[in-house]
């Protein structure tokens, strides 16, 4: 049995995309993360060694979207999901990119992209 932790809205600011535009001026991208694990050693003994210290975690995402620009958010989400699964405890990971201000010439609310990675089958 796996458990979930949830980290919802993570925002930074990246220069994705294929336009040359996109790649000069960059946007803001937003992320959720939901991975699956076991947190019932951190139930028992209280202490963050024992869990996902999701607090570094978001550094982390933050950092892989904010440099190493690539052109696709498909690439993007993978490289997170790839950062969220580095930590041992993390059995799965579901990553939800948002690029709400993704250039098409259209109204509309945001376009996003959910992934799910996991470490036995997809590492």
């Amino acid at each position: 049995m796996t458990d979930e932790l949830t980290i919802a809205g993570i925002e930074a600011f990246g220069h994705h995309g294929v336009f040359d535009f996109e790649r000069r001026e960059g946007q803001v991208f937003l992320i959720d993360l939901t991975l699956g694990l076991d947190t019932a050693p951190a139930a028992a003994s209280d202490d963050l060694r024992d869990t996902v210290d999701y607090g570094s975690l978001v550094a982390k995402v933050k950092t892989a979207v904010e440099t190493d620009p690539v052109d696709l958010i498909e690439r993007l989400a993978d490289r997170l999901a790839n950062v969220a699964l580095g930590d041992d405890r993390v059995e799965w990971a579901r990553v939800t990119v948002h690029k709400p201000d993704a250039p098409i010439d259209a109204t509309f609310r945001d376009v996003a992209l959910t992934i799910t990675r996991n470490k036995r089958t997809d590492s």
